[in-house]
């Protein structure tokens, strides 16, 4: 498969310079996803803001067909991930690598990516080192210490001073944890203790029990996109956790629709950061829920959705710029700087990082119409990763 790999790129790079054929190809974006298994609705998101975009903006960019080729994952794979990404470049010709939900399998596929010199949009896989490992890699989605550094400080400024962290125990749980602890530290608060869970845990009765005995000011959670925040909100209200007296705070995917339907009114008071919620305040977000919930059968998009959607632009309006080249340096250089207003808010790539700068929303679950949602109460605009800008001064 190897040497199948290194021969295919070879021919690649010999395609991109047959300049008369190539203006009727088509153009393949080979996106890798985990359809099946226990994540397949964070792929069933992301997919859908991939077709809306389409549905939008149609099927055609710089006067050439847009061809979606999916591949399953499955899950946590990195293994299948890398040969998935050499199977689209090899035998399925495309043009760019995106897709990728979870942070193992993005970080072996931008290897390839790198190999092969092929942009690679990053659509929600959330750990900062990720665009560290290949130069055509681009994200679209966030960091996790984009959200978490953001939230501890506000915690800090707002009368939170001791709390305890309970983590996923993996590379994006680690980076969250941290991003909090260092923020939250920072602001004066103190951390009384830390627990890091299974990342396919089913049942976190025991770590919420234990939080509560220890009866902190403040608990920090994250756990992944998926069924995980639905299992953890159960926990929480089997254990009778009171967000008055002990104040919840979390990543977005802690107060997910789903979750927030098995937690009831004991998520009422739980403070989360996240990047777009579809309770968000503006015309586009209003026509981008309703015209989504059209594709999506009355259900409501979240950020895994808008990922896809924000990746999509990310890749037209780079070909468009480059005016239908499809080699890696020129559409990176392409995606770099670039601006452009999302559901979420105002957009942009870094280009130095190759992360999205965004607005950081901090949110409040309240009741509105009789239902339990995320209600924006304060907001960080323009925040960058904090761990390479703090790399970038040392």
């Amino acid at each position: 498969m190897r040497r199948l790999f290194q021969a295919g790129v070879a021919a690649c790079a010999l395609a991109l310079t047959t300049g008369a054929s190539q203006a009727a190809e088509t153009i393949k974006i080979g996106v890798i996803l985990p359809y099946s298994g226990q994540f397949a609705e964070t792929a069933t998101q992301i997919d859908n803001g991939i077709k809306l975009y389409m549905q939008k903006h149609g099927d055609s960019v710089a006067g050439r067909k847009i061809e979606i080729i999916r591949k399953d994952v499955g899950g946590i794979n990195p293994p299948v991930a890398k040969r998935l990404a050499e199977e689209l470049i090899v035998r399925d010709k495309i043009d760019v690598l995106a897709g990728f939900v979870l942070t193992p399998n993005a970080i072996t596929a931008c290897g390839v990516s790198a190999e092969a010199k092929k942009l690679m949009v990053i659509m929600n896989a959330a750990t900062s080192i990720i665009t560290e490992k290949s130069p055509y890699c681009t994200r679209t989605s966030f960091t996790l210490p984009m959200v978490t550094e953001t939230l501890g400080a506000w915690a800090a400024k707002n009368g939170i001073k001791k709390a305890y962290t309970m983590a996923s125990d993996y590379a994006p749980g680690h980076d969250a944890e941290q991003g909090f602890i260092r923020a939250f530290k920072a602001g004066g608060g103190e951390i009384v203790g830390s627990v890091r869970m299974a990342v396919a845990n089913p049942d976190f009765s025991a770590y919420v029990q234990r939080a509560k005995d220890l009866d902190p000011q403040a608990i920090f959670v994250f756990v992944p996109a998926g069924a995980q925040p639905a299992a953890f909100g159960k926990a929480l209200a089997e254990r009778g956790l009171n967000a008055a007296k002990t104040r919840v705070l979390g990543t977005g995917e802690l107060t997910e629709e789903a979750a927030l339907h098995q937690m009831g009114d004991a998520a009422a008071g739980i403070i989360t950061a996240w990047n777009y919620d579809h309770n968000h305040k503006s015309k586009m977000n209003g026509e981008f829920v309703a015209a989504y919930r059209k594709i999506a059968k009355d259900e409501n998009p979240n950020f895994l959705s808008v990922g896809g959607y924000d990746g999509m632009h990310v890749i037209y309006e780079a070909i468009k710029k480059t005016k239908g080249k499809l080699g890696g340096e020129e559409l990176i250089a392409a995606v770099k700087g670039m601006k452009w207003e999302s559901p979420r808010g105002p957009m942009m790539i870094d280009p130095e990082t190759r992360d999205a700068v965004e607005t950081i929303y901090i949110r409040r679950v309240d009741k509105v119409g009789g239902k339990l949602a995320n209600v924006e109460i304060d907001k960080v605009p323009d925040v960058k990763d904090p761990v390479k800008a703090a790399m970038k001064k040392q």
